[in-house]
């Protein structure tokens, strides 16, 4: 505190607190005309430390300039730097994770590590405990491994990686907001960028830590065997999934059935596909089963789908009344297209009655198909009423021998 009390004392420390002074005003006019053109969220606040640190550096540069003290200006840029990091931290993790409600104590946890680190460097605390962690260390092989180099490699891994998320999240916006381009080609790309990133991070990481890249050749044989002996399923599963994309065979929001599961399309991954059903369920179905399975895309070539209402009228109905009545009901249907038109088929003599079949088509199977069968049948249901037309149930005929030998003839009606 004396040694605060003493800069702040004197010509020097006046000019000093009048460029500073200067320069945060200034730094606070220029964010109030470009705040209302950011986004909202943590970018709003990332100009106003980057103007003023900016700002700051030219004052030192003015002060150096005229051989004026600068020892005040340098712990204000020190402040402002601290400041930028932060906020340029928390909005790289709300652009990474699409602001969760964590980040909030995220943003906590990186405001007082940084103010943690400033205060040990501005009081020299910091190369003490620079040297104490450089000293706790042991020897691998021609290597020496200290706490100094682990804490290094972690920041810098985590730096490197954050930079490479936050950079492939803005690459994979831009690309699946390219309306020319295919679906399936745009979510091939923005994997592809993010898996490079990630790999370039990663030995830019290793690499800045002072980790020696052969000692990783250990690793990469490591992975191979486990490659061989238990994670086929993974890398299939993932060679899989591009192998998905780049034959374009399916989409997102295509209707498909797999196995007994039928749904829309709505996300690829590099190792499943999510597939929700109409009743709401969401199936995580793996990419190696859709290579390897039969797999029906009812929407692959062309949206529309026949759906198809049999019904079984009795023999001594008015058969063309009744398939008059049933192409009807169809055409009521607003999903019900007209081209290709309803059709109604007779396609059995059957023991009890004559089958029917309704055919008609539809272009939003998306929609369900459930609800406009149950809407179509209803309305049949009461036009047959109205019309006498009987829909029989099964009759079976039991003959029943006396004791006499004579035989009677009865007509047993089952439901």
């Amino acid at each position: 505190m004396e040694k605060l009390g003493q800069l702040l004392q004197g010509r020097e420390a006046f000019s000093q607190i009048i460029a500073l002074a200067l320069g945060l005003a200034s730094a606070w006019m220029l964010f109030r005309l470009v705040q209302a053109k950011i986004a909202s969220g943590s970018a709003k606040r990332l100009p106003f430390p980057i103007l003023a640190l900016a700002f700051a550096l030219i004052g030192k540069a003015v002060l150096r300039h005229f051989h004026l003290p600068t020892t005040l200006i340098e712990i204000a840029i020190q402040m402002l730097l601290a400041l930028a990091i932060i906020r340029i931290v928390v909005y790289m993790l709300e652009t990474i994770f699409a602001q969760e409600a964590w980040i909030l104590s995220w943003e906590k946890f990186v405001a007082w590590l940084v103010w943690i680190v400033l205060a040990l460097h501005i009081t020299g605390f910091s190369q003490n405990i620079i040297e104490s962690l450089d000293e706790f260390g042991f020897n691998f092989g021609k290597e020496r491994i200290s706490a100094l180099l682990v804490m290094q490699a972690l920041v810098m891994v985590a730096i490197s990686f954050l930079v490479a998320l936050w950079a492939s999240r803005a690459i994979e916006k831009k690309i699946m907001g390219t309306e020319g381009m295919d679906m399936n080609l745009r979510v091939m790309l923005s994997k592809v960028t993010r898996t490079i990133f990630i790999l370039i991070a990663a030995f830019a990481a290793l690499s800045a830590a002072g980790i020696n890249m052969t000692a990783l050749s250990m690793f990469g044989g490591a992975l191979g065997v486990g490659l061989g002996l238990g994670l086929q399923k993974i890398a299939s599963n993932y060679v899989s999934g591009f192998i998905i994309l780049l034959d374009r065979s399916i989409h997102i929001d295509d209707i498909v059935s797999v196995e007994d599961r039928t749904g829309t399309l709505t996300k690829l991954t590099t190792r499943y596909v999510v597939l929700k059903s109409a009743d709401g369920s969401e199936a995580l179905i793996p990419n190696d089963t859709l290579i390897t399975s039969t797999v029906i895309n009812h929407t692959y070539t062309d949206r529309q789908v026949r759906l198809a209402a049999p019904i079984q009228v009795g023999y001594g109905s008015d058969l063309e009344l009744a398939m008059k009545i049933m192409l009807e009901a169809a055409k009521k249907q607003p999903r019900v297209l007209a081209s290709p038109e309803p059709l109604v088929f007779l396609k059995h003599f059957a023991e009890s009655g004559i089958d029917l079949e309704l055919g008609f088509w539809i272009g939003d199977l998306e929609e369900g198909r459930l609800g406009l069968i149950s809407d179509i049948n209803l309305d049949i249901w009461r036009e047959f009423k109205k019309n006498g037309i009987e829909i029989p149930f099964p009759q079976r005929e039991v003959r029943l021998l006396g004791s006499n030998g004579c035989s009677e003839n009865r007509t047993e009606v089952a439901a």
